[in-house]
């Protein structure tokens, strides 16, 4: 039997104004604009003033009026009252979607084709044009271009030839044998770039040598190591590889010289990557001798303001004697509208605020770091360091941290590369694990690198300097800096 009881629970939910402004403070600049212009376009109570500009507005037809006259009301015309037709608020929802997504967009459209397009051939095209040019059967065409089809962007064949095999069966209705597939494959194998269609490193690097010249014993001997010992290489045990072929170390680096020109992603060759990340500095750090001078990017700071027409038209259906439901339906939907606008402009400008708040708490906390560049003057700190002088929460400084950028004399940088932890020097001092980072580099930089520094003598280096670091942490911060260990540092 089922039993009825009432309790109480105390939660805390988000309302709907607070989720925009979390939204709209981790988009970075680069991608605001692209925000307000799809609220500009589902909002039309929203109106961007620097496009508004561009048209007659009322202060145009009437400058020497009263604001109050620009805009009346209660004392409107009959023929005023008639601009509002009601109708064409109460369209069917799904007709007046349509209307507003596609309607009046031929101008747009005109332009768009207009706009000229860098036309540029893609990686498979090159190599299916290659292919049209070779005296192939209908039946070796039809392989070779399930073949270039199966190809990786980096330009390997990653597929067995069995799962070609199928692939032709069932969506070409071919059937092929594996020797015909192998065939195929070593012919595009010989087209540009070279080691395309390769299956593995080995593979790829061997096509590449084997264009070369054969009679040189610098690509003999390159040929043998990658066919023999190319784990010995990739380890970089020259030792090993000296003994094997009974060279010295002037003759095997000059072969390893050769076999580095050589390309091991072929399908990057030439192209072009058209969806590199455009930074954008959302702040702008100046120094005027001495004193540090913050500016907000002017595209976080957009001139937006809620329509005039709007709230005229919700006064307007509001103040009517008619009560009937679609006036009720038109004064609700502009009603929305308009608190919409609100709280779309009201979320901008506590972006703005919020993020030169924090901002303007980096740059003084790390006030040193801003007037020289050196990254030896980064105090240790995290996020709750700036949390507690805004008087914020952690979770906001972390989606600014996140995905902001500062402009500064010496670079662009993510304010996430500003927050470090602390570590304590023998005298006790604490400076920031990067100060600790930039001492790793620096040393790994001028190490002889016949016989580079292995972790537990830069442990012994930076406890020389003062800091007691044990040999996990430095390889853990060696890690981080993406610096190999030092055995494949190792060069002749």
């Amino acid at each position: 039997m089922l039993k009825q009881n009432l309790q109480q629970k105390l939660l805390q939910k988000l309302s709907p104004q607070q989720i925009q402004f979390i939204k709209l403070l981790q988009v970075p600049t680069v991608a605001l604009d692209a925000r307000i212009k799809e609220e500009l376009e589902e909002n039309p109570a929203l109106e961007d003033l620097s496009l508004a500009n561009l048209a007659e507005t009322p202060a145009d037809k009437y400058p020497d009026a009263d604001p109050e006259e620009k805009f009346p009301s209660e004392e409107r015309g009959s023929d005023d009252i008639e601009e509002f037709n009601i109708d064409d608020y109460l369209q069917d929802d799904k007709t007046a979607d349509y209307s507003s997504r596609y309607d009046n967009n031929g101008d747009d459209d005109e332009e768009r084709k207009e706009i000229p397009i860098a036309v540029q051939s893609s990686f498979y095209e090159k190599l299916q044009n290659q292919l049209d040019f070779v005296p192939l059967s209908d039946k070796d065409f039809l392989i070779g271009q399930q073949i270039i089809g199966s190809l990786d962007d980096d330009g390997y064949l990653r597929r067995s030839l069995s799962s070609i095999l199928d692939d032709l069966a069932f969506s070409q209705n071919v059937i092929a044998e594996e020797e015909e597939v192998e065939d195929v494959l070593k012919v595009i194998q010989s087209f540009d770039p070279p080691g395309v269609a390769a299956r593995n490193l080995q593979e790829c690097l061997l096509i590449q040598l084997n264009k070369k010249d054969p009679d040189n014993p610098v690509i003999k001997k390159a040929i043998r190591i990658v066919s023999n010992y190319l784990d010995e290489f990739t380890r970089k045990h020259y030792d090993k590889l000296e003994k094997a072929l009974s060279i010295n170390s002037v003759e095997l680096r000059e072969i390893i010289g050769e076999i580095l020109k050589l390309n091991p992603k072929p399908g990057d060759a030439g192209e072009t990557n058209n969806k590199q990340l455009q930074v954008i500095p959302d702040f702008h750090i100046q120094n005027n001798d001495g004193i540090l001078v913050l500016t907000l990017n002017a595209q976080n700071a957009p001139e937006l303001k809620v329509s005039r027409s709007y709230q005229d038209m919700f006064e307007h259906y509001d103040k009517s004697s008619q009560k009937d439901k679609k006036l009720k339906e038109a004064v609700q939907f502009v009603k929305q509208k308009l608190d919409s606008a609100r709280w779309f402009i009201d979320a901008i400008k506590q972006r703005q605020q919020t993020l030169l708040k924090t901002m303007n708490a980096i740059m003084h906390y790390q006030y040193e770091y801003f007037l020289t560049g050196d990254e030896r003057n980064l105090k240790p700190m995290i996020l709750k360091d700036i949390a507690d002088q805004i008087g914020m929460d952690i979770s906001t400084v972390s989606r600014v941290a996140n995905s902001k950028y500062v402009q500064t004399e010496f670079g662009t940088f993510l304010l996430k590369s500003f927050f470090s932890e602390a570590i304590q020097t023998e005298s006790g001092e604490e400076v920031s694990n990067k100060e600790v980072k930039k001492i790793l580099e620096e040393c790994i930089g001028k190490e002889d690198k016949r016989h580079p520094l292995a972790d537990e003598k830069l442990a012994d280096i930076l406890k020389e300097k003062g800091y007691n670091i044990a040999r996990r942490t430095v390889a853990k911060y060696r890690e981080a800096m993406n610096i190999p260990v030092a055995r494949l540092r190792k060069e002749l």
